[in-house]
């Protein structure tokens, strides 16, 4: 009876154990999906005491799902570090760590319309053909989508094709749900939405981060450095190109100008968040470790060591 009892107690101790995991819960970008899921296995190893929940979306998208629906969340992770600048701070984050780099990239199939013969010198010509079409993500709701409107702008220029842009997608200075023509242009919330369709042939190319095509296999162009938003170098040419987005209030904009892509990280904050703050400032410290890095690097994208920080750095123990 003792041993069935001292059984029971055992049992009730490891289970209490499992339930006593304390939750990290993690909003972040799509294009981040890969590594942050290799990042949360090598935390969960280093403190087991804690139980790490990733979703994923457009990077705008995850921050209003913290300031305007109230969601709880831990941690916020952003393709763009501006998102949190603007839509998170000062009331729903404290600081801001820049961690990350990337750069746009086209990505394609074997079966995508004249995948023999694109390259990084004809694609805007490739893309007016009749019969071509491309996809990329919605520009109100990931960074992704009003990159690739910055770069077909910043295409135009560098490759003297005029008009490319208008010809091509036609949006004005912003982008409304359903007004692309889709016989030659789909759109999706976030660009690895666009990932399935394209390995099943349902379009032809995509705007799409070099780190995220090269993560799912994808071939793919890599891009003069004039247009793939890459770095400071061609800071000057990339502010040439803007594009408005959806603002903070409905019927409000903000311009979104070109500029070398970066990634920003956060501790989030809302009535419900962050539930576990002393969690997510260790998920975060993580993130920006030697090891967090690495495992960055390996999946295609630049880092930025040390992080820069702005706002309150303190809230880190930096």
């Amino acid at each position: 009876m003792k041993k069935t009892l001292l059984g029971l107690g055992l049992s009730v101790v490891l289970a209490s154990a499992l339930v006593a995991k304390e939750k990290i819960v993690v909003f972040h970008a799509g294009s981040l999906a890969v590594p942050f899921s290799q990042i949360e296995k090598e935390f969960e190893a280093k403190y087991p005491e804690y139980d790490v929940q990733r979703e994923a979306s457009g990077s705008r998208a995850a921050a209003r799902k913290i300031s305007e629906i109230g969601r709880a969340a831990d941690v916020m992770a952003s393709a763009d570090y501006k998102v949190i600048d603007n839509l998170l701070i000062p009331n729903h984050a404290k600081f801001n760590a820049q961690f990350a780099t990337n750069e746009m990239a086209i990505a394609f199939t074997p079966h995508s319309k004249y995948a023999d013969e694109i390259n990084s010198n004809n694609w805007p010509e490739i893309f007016l053909r009749d019969g071509v079409k491309v996809g990329h993500s919605n520009p109100n709701m990931d960074p992704c989508g009003y990159r690739s409107i910055l770069v077909t702008k910043l295409a135009e220029d560098y490759y003297k094709v005029p008009g490319f842009y208008e010809k091509l997608f036609g949006y004005g200075q912003s982008y409304k749900v359903g007004e692309e023509d889709k016989s030659k242009v789909i759109v999706r919330p976030k660009e690895t939405d666009l990932l399935g369709l394209i390995e099943a042939h349902a379009y032809d190319y995509l705007y799409i981060y070099k780190s995220v095509a090269e993560q799912h296999g994808l071939k793919y162009i890599t891009l003069p450095k004039e247009v793939s938003l890459k770095d400071n170098e061609n800071a000057k040419f990339y502010k040439t190109a803007k594009f408005d987005i959806d603002g903070k209030k409905p019927g409000t904009f903000i311009t979104k100008t070109g500029a070398s892509m970066v990634y920003g990280i956060t501790v989030a904050e809302n009535k419900k968040s962050p539930a576990n703050k002393e969690g997510a400032i260790k998920f975060v410290n993580f993130v920006l470790s030697e090891k967090g890095q690495e495992i960055m690097k390996k999946n295609g994208q630049g880092v930025i060591s040390p992080a820069k920080i702005t706002g309150d750095a303190s809230i880190l123990g930096r």
